[in-house]
């Protein structure tokens, strides 16, 4: 599994997730790119996602779903406040009612990604943030950490095989 650590820190109210992978810091920043790639392995293997908006530039939005085994959906939403291509992004994230509007009744998290070439290939760093211990508490408790988990555990298959051209001129 190429996640080398999780942590979290309760007092700076942040949960962070390390992945190295033997790939060019270009192939990584591509599967985060393209939506296609992205939707592969954000979500847990039992809730794949689905983009349906992805604009990867500051001020962009992201909406997806992920759809569980019952046909439960979930809806989720990322603002892009930050982007270097090929080095790392944020986003605010949030959860979405049905119509894609955020969903107030839940916390929103801010979380920073940065991508940097390692001697074996490169490494991805995911750090969430949150607004208060309540809310780490609280989405930790839902199964933020495992979902985490279980998604960066299949960023690997998809690092295996080649960028679409499309993606490969992305970002």
């Amino acid at each position: 599994m190429p996640i080398t650590s999780v942590s979290s820190d309760a007092n700076a109210l942040t949960l962070t997730v390390v992945g190295d992978y033997p790939v060019p810091v270009e192939r990584l920043w591509q599967a985060y790119a393209d939506p296609r790639q992205l939707e592969r392995f954000w979500g847990p293997e039992t809730y794949p996602a689905t983009f349906t908006r992805h604009d990867l530039e500051p001020g962009g939005r992201s909406a997806y779903h992920m759809t569980g085994p019952d046909g439960s959906v979930s809806r989720g939403w990322w603002r892009f406040l930050a982007v270097e291509p090929g080095r790392g992004f944020e986003v605010e994230d949030g959860f979405a009612n049905e119509d894609g509007t955020p969903n107030d009744a839940m916390p929103s998290m801010r979380m920073v990604f940065t991508f940097e070439p390692t001697d074996t290939g490169s490494r991805v760093m995911s750090v969430t943030r949150f607004p208060s211990v309540e809310a780490m508490r609280q989405l930790v408790e839902m199964g933020m950490e495992e979902g985490l988990r279980s998604a960066m555990g299949q960023l690997d298959g998809v690092l295996a095989e080649p960028a679409p051209l499309a993606a490969s001129r992305a970002g």
